[in-house]
């Protein structure tokens, strides 16, 4: 088992790789080379870059995601593609891509698109903030307690 991260938005790296390391996982960060960087990690943090374009490092997270694994996105394609691999995908505010509730969210997200197309607004994420962050740390630590 193993934990895959869509890097290049990700806002949870660093709580990710705190809790890796408490229960002996290794950590895979999937980057666009357009965000490379020069940060230094822990041995058991790889660091993956793929060339730059679009859905560029989600076809690397499933090429190398395996059954039981877990990734880390707010990509809801990415999460449809990982689900029937038998991977545990997260979203990054603290909740579960399952197989309940993917086509929902792909719904919603084409509706959105459609709207948009249309000339109509629609509202953006909201920011991530301290509280998200938090319920992402709590979320994902009783998640690895129950998995690892």
């Amino acid at each position: 088992m193993k934990i895959l991260i869509d890097a290049d938005a990700s806002p949870v790296k660093s709580e990710v790789i705190a809790l890796a390391e408490q229960y002996g996982l290794e950590v895979v960060l999937v980057s666009s080379i357009a965000h490379y960087s020069n940060e230094t990690h822990p041995d058991f943090v790889k660091i993956i870059y793929v060339e730059k374009g679009a859905d560029q490092a989600d076809f690397k997270i499933v090429q190398l995601a395996n059954n039981g694994d877990i990734i880390i996105t707010q990509d809801y394609g990415l999460a449809s593609l990982l689900l029937p691999k038998g991977c545990h995908v997260l979203h990054h505010k603290g909740s579960q891509y399952t197989a309940e509730n993917i086509d929902q969210l792909l719904h919603n997200r084409h509706f959105s698109a459609m709207q948009r197309k249309s000339g109509q607004r629609t509202k953006g994420p909201k920011p991530f903030t301290k509280e998200n962050r938090q319920q992402f740390k709590d979320y994902f630590e009783r998640f690895l307690q129950e998995v690892v």
